[in-house]
């Protein structure tokens, strides 16, 4: 009985097995590091930073939970930042830069969604070979040369998506540092959170993850949706691409490429199936707060550059885990079932010895 209130209480609240345990690393940094997380500038740090990487696991949260896999993204970072960057730069287009570069990685995401869809290439293959491709446009058309972006913070565009909108209304000085990026990427997040929980596309979503057979005999039109999908996929990481090169205020080919594997991770660690048909948005929230704390929160208790990686990535394992058998309770009723197996087995072993040592 007290397994099953467990399992309701679990279940009934969206991702809250990981905001335990976003929550129990919090207090235990808070802790270990007083004096940098009782601080609110590494709050103010983390939404000036964590952004892009938002926006990024916030596309392959859909794109997971579709039963597929997007390895295309870091170049798409690295293609439409350098069509924003040379034309904000070298032509001062403004905001029609920011248009291009937006177009630029839904151009990419549609040519990705289309392969997959309509000629039958998996998406793992698909992507990779994209990534390749766009990550080799980006360095052709670019020379392999980075832009610096001088004079960007006098522009309605930096100001617009990551300027400080409060540092001449207050004398706080954390206050300050608040940026627009994260405003406009807590309006995204409500958005999709919405599209995945309310909207037909996000349902359409989850059932392509659970079988495509199956979706197709409901009527679904897979295709159209997988497009949809990889669309959305190549917009959310052109906006990580401006995001990334406005507050920078500098482009590089490759300031993409660290965000793979954070993205991926931060997706699984917030609770998204591998597997597809399971998908939590505020999840993956928490998922990239985690992974933007851990490192932080590693160095400022004094661990070296050595350890941190290794205990990255046994709080990875240790989060998967805890919220599998958390919140799908036909794994935690095997895990059960099999300790008391195994409980039983052992004292049946001891009994039966216990026997042949009495005769």
């Amino acid at each position: 009985m007290s397994e099953q209130t467990g399992a309701s209480i679990l279940q009934r609240f969206e991702a809250l097995p990981i905001i335990i345990v976003f929550a129990l690393l919090l207090g235990l940094f808070m802790y270990g590091a007083p004096e940098v997380f009782l601080s609110p500038y590494i709050y103010t740090t983390f939404l000036s930073t964590l952004p892009p990487l938002v926006l990024l696991a916030m596309g392959l949260t859909f794109v997971i939970a579709a039963g597929e896999i997007d390895l295309c993204f870091p170049a798409i970072i690295a293609f439409s930042g350098f069509i924003f960057a040379v034309l904000f730069k070298e032509y001062d287009l403004g905001w029609i830069a920011v248009v291009a570069g937006l177009a630029s990685g839904v151009l990419v995401g549609f040519i990705n969604g289309l392969i997959i869809a309509k000629i039958g290439i998996p998406s793992f293959m698909t992507t990779l070979a994209t990534q390749f491709f766009w990550a080799g446009m980006a360095t052709v058309l670019s020379g392999g040369k980075s832009y610096a972006l001088r004079g960007a913070e006098d522009t309605s565009v930096w100001k617009w998506i990551v300027g400080r909108p409060f540092a001449s209304l207050t004398t706080i000085d954390w206050l300050q540092q608040l940026s627009m990026q994260a405003l406009w990427t807590a309006l995204i997040v409500g958005f999709l959170w919405l599209v995945l929980t309310r909207h037909r596309f996000g349902e359409h979503t989850l059932f392509i993850g659970d079988s495509n057979d199956v979706s197709r005999v409901v009527g679904i039109d897979v295709d159209r949706e997988k497009i949809k999908i990889f669309t959305l996929m190549g917009f959310l990481a052109a906006c990580a691409a401006i995001m990334l090169t406005l507050e920078n205020k500098n482009f590089f080919g490759n300031q993409g490429q660290g965000y793979l594997l954070t993205a991926i991770a931060s997706v699984l660690i917030g609770g998204t199936s591998i597997f597809g048909g399971q998908a939590t948005i505020l999840g993956t929230v928490f998922g990239c707060f985690i992974i933007g704390m851990i490192e932080a929160g590693l160095v400022a208790s004094g661990l070296t550059g050595a350890w941190v990686r290794t205990v990255q990535g046994l709080i990875f394992l240790i989060a998967i885990i805890f919220y599998m058998y958390a919140n799908e309770p036909q794994r935690r009723r095997a895990l059960f079932a099999n300790l008391r197996s195994f409980r039983r087995f052992g004292s049946s072993t001891r009994t039966s010895e216990e026997g042949g040592a009495r005769r």
